[in-house]
């Protein structure tokens, strides 16, 4: 058998064909950040994937979950052969697949307050792929996050589209915009504020076809691949402008945001000063909670 020798990789001629939108150097530029990503679920790996494909190659990765066949619907790496495997494992093949050169730092237990620390060391950018419902460590971290100057942006799926807002760490803050820091807001509350704060209308209910089965605090919510790749699309963008200047004066920083519909054809620049102290997103948010049936302060 005629043995077939092995490819050898050159970071230039990969990314080549981003020459063009990116001088020769700021291609290296990018190379030379790294990327916090937490959560490889239903955008996080879409963002991963984006952000290699742009020629980013280090990332610190956390996720303690393994791939399940109800991941298929949307997210990277769910494949019959992955069941069962850690997601961070299927990363990390991934970005060798596709950038040998890449440098992991991986977290197999998630993030919480041991590693917080370890997290953040040395990054230059934070990207929010949390589950809606882990807000404890949205709240602590990216607090941590304001303090350390790092960015943070977040863009989430919604129907067909997604909604993107970041954080410049000498702006606004992320739990200043979306009004986290009472001690006394319920945990449904603190996830109400996150939702009203970063869609500035509920357009994709519009097309919604089976209302029944998604019930937002019984942890039932359908999610879209067309929206998880609309988030990834936006978050690459973003991180692109911020991570050649992050002092680009034409990046929309919170309490400035963006959201997209490609089913409705639609989209928004919104702006919200004061964040959910706004006196529109007060009145919105006391709408959610009534919906909702939800009370917003613990008693």
């Amino acid at each position: 058998m005629e043995n077939v020798a092995s490819p050898i990789f050159d970071y230039q001629l990969a990314f080549s064909r981003n020459l063009g939108w990116f001088t020769p150097d700021q291609q290296i530029l990018l190379s030379t950040k790294k990327i916090a990503i937490l959560g490889l679920g239903g955008v996080g790996g879409h963002h991963l994937h984006n952000f290699l494909r742009l020629g980013f190659k280090k990332f610190h990765l956390a996720d303690p979950d393994i791939f399940e066949i109800q991941n298929f619907n949307r997210q990277v790496g769910a494949t019959m052969q992955n069941i069962g495997r850690h997601k961070l494992d299927v990363a990390r093949d991934l970005c060798l697949s596709i950038n040998p050169e890449s440098e992991l730092n991986l977290f197999y237990e998630g993030v919480n307050k041991s590693n917080y620390e370890k997290f953040l060391e040395g990054v230059d950018l934070v990207i929010d792929a949390l589950d809606l419902f882990a807000m404890e460590e949205r709240i602590e971290l990216y607090e941590l996050c304001f303090q350390k100057n790092i960015p943070v942006i977040t863009a989430g799926p919604f129907g067909m589209g997604t909604s993107i807002m970041g954080f410049h760490p000498k702006k606004m803050s992320f739990n200043s915009y979306f009004d986290l820091n009472h001690s006394t807001l319920t945990t449904e509350a603190k996830i109400i504020r996150f939702l009203a704060g970063i869609t500035p209308s509920l357009m994709h209910q519009k097309y919604l076809r089976f209302p029944e089965n998604v019930n937002l605090f019984e942890k039932r919510l359908p999610s879209l691949n067309i929206g998880c790749h609309a988030a990834s699309a936006a978050m690459g963008a973003m991180a692109v402008e911020a991570m050649l200047d992050i002092n680009n004066s034409k990046i929309r920083w919170a309490p400035r945001g963006f959201h997209v519909d490609f089913n409705l054809q639609k989209s928004i620049r919104f702006y919200r000063p004061w964040g959910n102290r706004n006196p529109l997103q007060k009145i919105k948010i006391k709408m959610y909670h009534k919906f909702f049936h939800k009370n917003e302060y613990q008693d």
